[in-house]
């Protein structure tokens, strides 16, 4: 019996139909390489490979998408995030997810945290404000609540003592500013309070920094003097402005943004103009309340009062309903401290915008052709030497409306004199008839 023999292959091979040569083995071919998507031989191996679009597992052989969230609709409000085969939604910092899943919501920063608010905490973006219910205004810590009239406020009444108004009417208007007074809390650091009496002339019965008590306060209201002569509002007006509100009265600087308000109380027409002081204390940030009884007018309460109007101005046909319209003035005062307690976002001194005012038309007592003739001869007087006198006059040209409004201003000053020289002359006659 012949020898005899047969070839065979290392593992990983199989025996070629010669019966003596190998091949390397299909491992892709056997079927149990677990690939998910595609199986590729490699050498005496095999690597698995991911259909287009795609990616590899960390296992070698599953298959994932590469951005399952451009690939398909998810729906997320803020940031898609990749999930191996999925996606999961989340959402920018001071965010949370809803329970949906896909909508983002504000986190509850008063909820989750001790935000120390006395009254109300506000969400503001990632952080929160404490506010303050009706009736009270935030304390300098930005948490605690006081009352509105514990607030800080600079408030001066302008009084009418004209001879219109009467002794026993007086009397009625010192309670009605005792009542006021009464409401406030009185200190350096709360409320401070001055009062001007006017009436020919203007007088100052206290200023912003006189008092720090309201019993020592009420008690120079009590023993002030009736002057009971002429009503020259305007001029009243003009000294709370220029004066009343300056530093060496009491007043706190702007920078402080302390509230500034004035009272100003008429029973009648005034004997000069009441518009252009107004409206200057109401451009410069001072909040104007015109209380008028009787026969006081209304076109000038409009032009002494803040807008709007329906807040600032007070009417009463007479002194028998004062007690209402004193209520009314203490609620206005109030919400106005709430509303300038929200209001802190204006750089430090600046001051307010000046509201539009609606334009008044002023009756001037004098003949318009005599202004156009003073004003032609100012202008000529001011022209430069080298002008040629021939040159026509622009009447509206800037320059030249300003001389005419200096020439205006002029004339009612006149005027105004005039006016004060004649009430001293009645009075001096109405006293010579009472002795006679």
């Amino acid at each position: 019996m012949g020898r005899s023999f047969a070839c065979q292959c290392p593992e990983g091979h199989v025996l070629r139909s010669d019966g003596k040569t190998c091949a390397k083995l299909d491992s892709c071919a056997l079927g149990d390489h677990g690939c998910e998507h595609s199986c590729v031989s490699s050498e005496d191996s095999f690597v698995c490979q991911c259909f287009e679009g795609y990616i590899l597992r960390e296992d070698g052989k599953t298959c994932r998408r590469k951005d399952v969230c451009q690939a398909i609709d998810h729906g997320c409000e803020h940031i898609c995030v990749n999930s191996d085969d999925s996606y999961t939604c989340e959402c920018l910092e001071g965010f949370q997810l809803a329970e949906d899943g896909k909508r983002c919501q504000r986190k509850d920063v008063c909820k989750s945290t001790h935000h120390g608010c006395e009254h109300i905490c506000v969400n503001n973006g990632n952080s929160y404000i404490c506010k303050c219910s009706e009736g009270f205004v935030l304390a300098e810590d930005g948490r605690r609540c006081k009352k509105c009239t514990e607030g800080p406020i600079d408030l001066v009444f302008v009084i009418d003592g004209s001879k219109s108004l009467g002794e026993e009417n007086f009397e009625v208007v010192k309670q009605f500013v005792t009542g006021i007074i009464d409401s406030l809390t009185i200190s350096p650091k709360a409320a401070r309070v001055g009062l001007l009496q006017y009436s020919t002339q203007v007088r100052t019965e206290f200023t912003l920094r006189n008092f720090n008590s309201a019993k020592d306060m009420k008690k120079a209201v009590a023993h002030m003097k009736y002057m009971g002569k002429g009503s020259m509002t305007g001029l009243a007006l003009k000294h709370m402005f220029e004066r009343s509100f300056t530093q060496g009265e009491g007043a706190r600087p702007l920078s402080t943004r302390v509230p500034r308000a004035a009272i100003v109380f008429t029973d009648g027409r005034a004997q000069d103009d009441v518009s252009e002081w107004a409206s200057k204390a109401k451009a410069n940030g001072i909040t104007m309340y015109a209380v008028g009884v009787g026969k006081a007018i209304e076109e000038e309460l409009q032009e002494i009062a803040s807008e709007p109007t329906n807040k600032h101005l007070f009417y009463a046909e007479d002194f028998s309903t004062m007690d209402e319209i004193s209520e009314k003035l203490k609620k206005g005062i109030c919400e106005a401290l709430e509303d300038s307690d929200g209001r802190q976002d204006s750089p430090a001194g600046e001051l307010p915008k000046r509201a539009q005012q609606p334009t008044v038309q002023h009756r001037y007592l004098f003949e318009e052709d005599n202004l156009l003739r003073s004003t032609q001869k100012l202008s000529h007087s001011t022209k430069p030497s080298g002008s040629p006198l021939e040159e026509k006059h622009d009447q509206c040209k800037c320059e030249n409306l300003i001389m005419f409004q200096n020439l205006a201003n002029e004339e009612v000053r006149k005027l105004t004199q005039r006016l004060e020289e004649m009430t001293q002359r009645m009075e001096a006659l109405e006293n010579r008839l009472r002795y006679r």
